[in-house]
């Protein structure tokens, strides 16, 4: 029969606040006591209760994440990232899809209210009024990661992703090329896509280059929307060099298709996209693509989400992580 706490304060002729104060904060204890407390834990095999401790301490011991598709390889990074952190931390962790539907994300936020969440990670979405209320209604704790929200003061950590953008766009330019074309998320569901069209215009109008501005097709967050989207760029402007794709998953729908026009990559044609994702450098040919600390945002967005929780704040409120170009095989000079 599994042993209780009631069975180690027993054993060890003390209450069982303080066995509790042993396990969770060992040094307020007097050592006599404290010796008794961990010599009764080994003897008897005690494990302690998350419930119990959660009874006491009047907490769940859990984070919940919202991420918006558990399909896309980015999230993968984030997920894992945030999963360390908890373990390090102390907290078991709930993950749930969203599909970037808001009915959803709205019922799971009252699961996490019913399961009295402790905390909760919204990854790589828009923060809708509706979320907003509905979490501060519940009084549940949150942080953005790889988003930001300009009209509610919440704590976030991202990468600048006009700057990104900006950045593998100009890369671009000195490598030669003059046309050059997009393909973006659509603006309508997306908290990245509308910085990095604007990093893309900024590195356009810089070097003189604004007749490219009007080249930019959308997609909707996958493979096979950037293929039919990239079929569209070509067939309206078909002297194109070189292409930004907003993501890497974009980029190799960028490259399949091209690839099925014998269009050759980067012989005729480069693509740059956007996370480095570990599938960037598996593909043929290798891309060149924006690096996101994808790992880090996840981890750090749980570390961030612990000090509010704990503290009731957060010491640097919007976080910047920094990014980089990482060139391999699928950009070259015109």
């Amino acid at each position: 029969m599994k042993s209780t706490i009631r069975d180690v304060a027993k054993m060890a002729g003390v209450s069982i606040s303080t066995v509790s104060r042993v396990m969770n904060s060992p040094n307020s204890v007097i050592e006599s006591k404290r010796e008794r407390v961990l010599e009764a834990v080994e003897q008897l095999k005690y494990q302690p209760n998350a419930f119990a401790r959660g009874l006491i301490y009047k907490k769940s011991f859990t984070l919940g994440l919202l991420i918006p598709d558990i399909e896309n390889l980015y999230y993968a990074g984030v997920i894992r990232g945030v999963q360390d952190a908890c373990i390090k931390l102390g907290y078991s962790l709930m993950i749930c899809n969203t599909d970037r539907d808001k009915d959803r994300l709205l019922s799971y936020i009252d699961t996490f209210h019913e399961k009295q969440v402790d905390g909760v990670v919204l990854a790589s979405d828009i923060l809708y009024p509706e979320y907003y209320d509905k979490l501060v209604g519940c009084r549940i704790p949150f942080v953005l990661v790889s988003s930001h929200s300009d009209e509610y003061d919440i704590p976030s950590v991202e990468i600048d992703d006009e700057a990104a953008a900006y950045d593998a766009v100009k890369f671009l330019i000195e490598l030669g090329h003059k046309e050059i074309g997009m393909i973006g998320f659509n603006h309508d569901n997306s908290i990245a896509g509308p910085p990095r069209y604007e990093g893309f215009i900024r590195a356009l109008t810089e070097f003189g280059l604004e007749r490219n501005i009007e080249k930019i097709k959308y997609a909707n967050h996958r493979y096979e929307h950037a293929y039919q989207a990239t079929h569209e760029l070509f067939t309206d402007f078909p002297d194109l060099t070189a292409v930004f794709c907003v993501a890497d998953e974009f980029a190799m729908g960028t490259i399949s298709y091209l690839k099925d026009r014998n269009i050759l990559v980067p012989g005729q044609v480069s693509v740059v996209g956007f996370d480095n994702l570990r599938m960037a450098s598996m593909f043929i040919p290798k891309l060149t693509t924006i690096a996101q600390p994808i790992y880090e945002l996840g981890y750090r967005g749980a570390e961030k989400l612990h000090e509010l929780i704990t503290t009731g704040s957060v010491e640097l409120r919007r976080e910047k992580m920094e990014h980089k170009l990482i060139v391999r095989e699928s950009s070259r000079e015109k």
